[in-house]
């Protein structure tokens, strides 16, 4: 399964390649900014990248929007609850900046206002069983990964990549049918700013129509509550409607949309930022 690479510039850690045509600054080293800006582009031109899709921190937004960037969507008090953090966007290509179906983008967004309005109990069947994952279930994740996604940004039709990620700073959250893997998610830790991305969510078809994300972000809300974790944050596909809602449902706010932006189910597609206070 092809996917981006993750490496450091100076001290920052990006993901670039062709897969998804561009280059993701992940985490912003104090003290690579401004220099990492040349850098960048440079990398982009050199690989004829689409794209560059920067997470910085506020303070830093100004040095960037000058450079090109425009803001995409933010999330308030991202790192250790104080500073907010901008997803910025700097475009090599007129259409890859262009969304061409925002109206249903709208249609979703209004959707999910009123589920924050009514949000509903979460409960799970009887018949089904959570718990989180451990290393043994690496190959049975791997697999209803791939079953779920076409094509993914992040590796994770790989078993030893969900170990090693499992051994560092990801935990897998999974629900579970008479032995079998129903369901998953993760949440990806950034203890040191005491965030965390609340991610990688999947269903087997048979078993949608249950909530079952949705419990699954109760119960992983819990464990990074349990982790001083203060921000909760999602990139969630813009035009799904179940996982637009799903975070709607538990009263995470719009942050804003990466047009454009990930190869996901088998084509680029845009992104919702959701955000939550946890505490």
């Amino acid at each position: 399964m092809q996917s981006d690479k993750i490496e450091s510039i100076g001290s920052s850690i990006v993901q670039h390649g062709k897969y998804n045509s561009r280059i993701y600054l992940m985490k912003l080293a104090s003290g690579d900014s401004p220099q990492i800006i040349d850098k960048l582009d440079r990398l982009a031109q050199e690989n004829g990248y689409t794209k560059i899709f920067a997470k910085v921190p506020a303070s830093e937004k100004d040095i960037f929007s000058k450079r090109g960037y425009v803001e995409e969507a933010v999330i308030p008090l991202f790192s250790h609850g104080l500073e907010d953090v901008c997803f910025l966007a700097k475009y090599f290509s007129e259409k890859r900046a262009l969304e061409t179906n925002q109206e249903e983008i709208t249609t979703i967004l209004e959707a999910c206002k009123e589920r924050q309005k009514n949000a509903k109990k979460i409960e799970l069947p009887e018949e089904l069983g959570f718990r989180v994952c451990a290393d043994r279930d690496a190959v049975e994740m791997a697999s209803l990964y791939q079953e779920v996604f076409e094509s993914y940004p992040f590796p994770i039709f790989d078993p030893e990549y969900l170990k090693k990620t499992m051994q560092s700073h990801v935990i897998y959250f999974g629900i579970w049918h008479n032995g079998e893997l129903a369901a998953l998610s993760s949440s990806e830790m950034d203890i040191e700013s005491q965030n965390a991305e609340m991610t990688d969510f999947a269903t087997l078809p048979q078993y949608r129509g249950k909530s079952l994300a949705s419990y699954l972000l109760k119960h992983m809300e819990a464990e990074m509550k349990e982790r001083k974790i203060k921000t909760a944050y999602t990139i969630a596909r813009a035009y799904s409607w179940g996982m637009n809602l799903t975070f709607a449902g538990l009263n995470y706010k719009y942050g804003g949309t990466l047009i454009n932006n990930t190869n996901i189910c088998g084509r680029l597609e845009s992104m919702n930022v959701w955000y939550k206070t946890l505490l």
